[in-house]
């Protein structure tokens, strides 16, 4: 399976176990020239980009440590510009991973913002 389907699927995945935490999913790879963000959610007053994350093991780590400093300024980017683009800039946001580790699913909430 490619990179890009099996991608899809975990993020698919994670989207519904959101769903069942109360997120509300907004966008599903929301892709600008800039870069690209997983998922975009409501919870609660929040609105949330969300970076999804998958390993089958801890061989090269927990799937977290993968959204390094240069991930993070290219969701940053993006997150700016869906902002302006809709006219958020009185939401309180929040920038979340879903790490998937095997069968695994956790959210990290706020792990990281500008």
């Amino acid at each position: 399976m490619n990179k890009r389907k099996t991608g899809a699927e975990y993020e698919n995945a994670a989207a519904a176990w959101l769903e069942t935490k109360g997120y509300r999913i907004l966008e599903h790879n929301y892709r600008t020239r800039l870069g690209e963000i997983d998922l975009i959610a409501e919870e609660g007053e929040y609105l949330c980009f969300i970076e999804v994350k998958y390993r089958s093991g801890t061989g090269f780590g927990m799937p977290a440590e993968a959204v390094d400093r240069r991930k993070q300024q290219k969701i940053l980017a993006v997150s700016k510009y869906y902002l302006t683009v809709k006219g958020y800039w009185n939401r309180s946001i929040r920038y979340d991973i879903v790490e998937i580790l095997g069968n695994q699913i956790r959210v990290i909430r706020n792990c990281f913002g500008g």
